[in-house]
């Protein structure tokens, strides 16, 4: 089953997949594509993460070249990059990788499961420290694992796993339905839990 049509969409009318969301703290932020113009409050959101956040988040550099970078490269084809803005300012930056890497291709298959670029997808999250535990990621991710399912995905696997060390990330995983699946050693001294969704 192909979710092209979705893909499609996604690339040529990204406002027609925003989401408005009430906040169970209260509040209001608005899931969406990420747009070209969201440079310089991507960049914003990046250089605010604490040392920890971007310690635990590994596709790539949090700073405001590689903000200015993704949003002159989106391509919703290939991958998502989703946010929550609440006012003027983002507070959630999700990636969703319409395939899989070989790295989790190969992982997976030494677990006795097969991935498929064509039905899985790939997931990495992160969520402004002053928002974290607060309910915005679980609501966030919601409209975004229904794209996923419209665009025909049936799993959804974590880049790269989540470190073991990670309680609230592994917390906020299970939450959204994520199960655990084994754990690996990458680099040397750092374990890894590989967990994955049915969409």
């Amino acid at each position: 089953m192909s979710g092209e049509p979705t893909l499609l969409r996604l690339a040529t009318d990204p406002l027609s997949f925003v989401a408005p969301l009430s906040l169970p703290s209260g509040g209001s932020v608005v899931a969406r594509p990420l747009l070209p113009a969201d440079s310089s409050r991507l960049g914003m959101y990046f250089e605010s993460l604490s040392a920890e956040t971007r310690r635990r988040f590994g596709p790539h550099a949090l700073d405001a070249a590689m903000a200015t970078q993704l949003c002159a490269d989106l391509d919703a084809t290939r991958v998502l990059r989703w946010v929550g803005v609440a006012g003027d300012e983002i507070v959630a930056y999700f990636i969703l990788m319409w395939s899989v890497t070989t790295y989790e291709r190969e992982r997976y298959a030494a677990l006795g499961f097969a991935l498929s670029g064509d039905v899985d997808c790939t997931f990495a999250p992160s969520v402004a420290d002053r928002f974290q535990g607060r309910g915005l990621g679980t609501k966030v991710f919601a409209p975004l694992r229904s794209i996923a399912r419209e665009a025909r995905r049936r799993r959804m696997v974590l880049l790269g796993g989540t470190q073991a060390t990670n309680a609230r990330a592994i917390a906020f995983y299970r939450k959204l339905g994520f199960e655990e699946l084994a754990s690996f050693e990458e680099p040397a001294g750092v374990w890894n839990l590989d967990m994955w969704l049915t969409c």
